[in-house]
């Protein structure tokens, strides 16, 4: 896990419910525009990353903006549902509240309606506008302890400090961490901390953390892909404020007509991504360490096999034909399959069913493939 391990602060923003995700917002071109560089008393990477930890937020609200810029094909819209290419492409908008490790709150807003994450105690809800549904979670133990990201179901991050959480648990050798330049973000001065890879095979080229001076929480997060000195995803804090919101903020009311799903809390594995895969996952391997990491499965999600009665490379559902249709054919020693490419992470579908994918070359994915 990361430094920030010992205190949830915004883990909690995580959608706390399968298939809520953030969707299309309006915020302008530019939101995440350069202001002058303040002047702050010099805090080497080791003094920031302690910050990080000790840090105590007691309240905060605020409205968070996402754009992501990976040149993705088109084509991935062909990928069955839009929770996560939904993420992958634009501009996204959404507003915060947090009062504390059991009530918080994620409004997600698009021109067609709204999707809302609430926690208030041991009951978690969920809402969506445009069909007026609702879905309901009551908490175990495991939701009471005080660290609300265990909760929830895993999902890409939904705030600066989810994505900095993710990113700080990814220091090891490999990594060097330094600092940037002091910004100004939603009005408040902040230091950059600043994760470099050292492996020739990642695609990253790096990570940057704004970290507010004075409350030491995340207030943007940055990810360079190499060769670029623009982000290929950016999620920051365009207004926060600090102090405790109103509790009505954190009562569900549903409106009239709204269906309402009972459904059980489940807790998820924690710690990295890669962790999870070698802690027992049965869908999920990852092969090699740190930035070069690659994540294995077979199409249908089970390493090794294929689908019950269908034989390995099988004739994938059509949607998913039409994705691997459209992308470039590959083939090598290894075998031969399909593969996508982005700036910070690439994917390869294999024609015997498997699926390789990790913030790597494609040549990386082509070594582990032909082992």
């Amino acid at each position: 896990m990361s430094v920030l391990r010992s205190r949830p602060v915004l883990r909690w923003l995580v959608p706390a419910a399968a298939g809520v995700v953030v969707i299309g917002g309006g915020a302008a071109v530019g939101t995440f525009a350069a202001e002058a560089e303040p002047s702050l008393p010099p805090r080497t990477a080791a003094q920031l990353l302690v910050d990080l930890q000790t840090s105590r937020l007691e309240g905060l609200s605020g409205t968070v903006v996402q754009r992501a810029d990976l040149g993705l094909p088109p084509l991935v819209g062909l990928i069955p549902g839009n929770d996560l290419t939904s993420l992958l492409t634009g501009t996204h908008t959404l507003r915060v509240w947090y009062s504390g490790p059991e009530r918080q709150r994620l409004a997600l807003l698009d021109t067609l309606g709204e999707q809302d994450v609430i926690r208030n105690g041991r009951d978690v809800w969920t809402w969506e506008s445009r069909g007026n549904t609702a879905r309901h979670r009551t908490l175990g133990d495991a939701g009471t302890t005080g660290k609300p990201g265990h909760a929830a179901t895993p999902s890409l991050p939904a705030t600066p400090q989810e994505a900095a959480d993710l990113a700080l648990g990814a220091i090891d050798p490999s990594t060097e961490v330094s600092v940037g330049r002091s910004a100004t973000v939603a009005g408040r001065d902040a230091y950059e901390l600043v994760l470099q890879p050292r492996d020739s095979d990642s695609l990253v080229h790096q990570l940057r953390i704004a970290i507010d001076a004075k409350q030491h929480v995340p207030l943007r997060f940055e990810v360079l892909a190499k060769g670029s000195d623009q982000p290929a995803f950016e999620m920051a804090f365009t207004q926060v404020d600090y102090r405790h919101p109103d509790a009505d903020q954190f009562a569900f009311n549903p409106p009239p007509g709204v269906t309402v799903t009972e459904e059980t809390a489940e807790r998820p594995s924690a710690g990295r991504p890669a962790q999870a895969a070698r802690g027992g996952n049965p869908q999920v391997r990852a092969v090699g360490e740190g930035w070069a990491t690659v994540l294995v499965a077979r199409l249908d999600g089970t390493p090794g096999k294929a689908a019950a009665g269908e034989p390995a490379g099988a004739a994938p559902p059509a949607d998913v034909s039409k994705l691997l249709g459209g992308l470039p054919a590959v083939s090598g020693d290894w075998g031969s399959g399909r593969l996508l490419t982005s700036k910070v992470f690439t994917v390869l579908l294999t024609d015997d069913g498997r699926v390789l994918a990790g913030a790597v070359t494609p040549e990386r994915l082509y070594q582990v493939a032909r082992g």
